[in-house]
């Protein structure tokens, strides 16, 4: 089956997981270019919708969500498996079409629920014990790409066969 969904979680797996906070609230996260290209050019030229669910809400993640082209953003979800699977009914994909990659065990339901799992290198014990691929990169250091990189070398396996 062909993967046609990423559903990314945000800080740990976009960014390295570090929240600058000033007196008016968050002042800044950092995300990495390369996940970046991968989000706005590969997965589009690959067929694969990218979908972010997150528990944190971030006005600089609407923003940075904007620049890559990313449609679906959902923030302050807390139970995302809920969420993912009304959003997968909605168009009619299954659990082997959809993938996901997280980092902490908020995580943990929608990474045992989709067809291909993945995480930072730098992700919590329970998430790294469970996931179908490990990434050698860290959150917020080009792991985002390199699981997009292998997801569509799979995609691209499972074509020619």
């Amino acid at each position: 089956m062909t993967i046609r969904l990423l559903v990314m979680d945000v800080d740990g797996t976009l960014t390295d997981g570090r929240i600058c906070i000033g007196p008016d609230g968050e002042m800044m996260k950092t995300f990495n270019c390369k996940d970046g290209y991968g989000i706005k050019h590969l997965l589009p030229e690959a067929g694969i919708t990218p979908m972010i669910i997150t528990g944190r809400e971030s006005r600089i993640l609407e923003r940075r969500a904007a620049e890559l082209g990313v449609t679906e953003l959902h923030q302050g979800i807390h139970d995302k498996l809920p969420l993912l699977r009304r959003l997968m009914d909605e168009r009619g994909l299954t659990s082997a079409e959809v993938s996901y990659i997280g980092d902490d065990l908020n995580d943990l339901e929608a990474i045992r629920f989709v067809g291909l799992s993945g995480c930072p290198a730098d992700s919590a014990q329970g998430i790294i014990d469970v996931v179908d691929y490990v990434c050698r990169r860290d959150g917020g250091r080009g792991a985002v790409r390199e699981f997009i990189e292998h997801m569509i070398r799979l995609n691209q396996s499972s074509e020619e066969r």
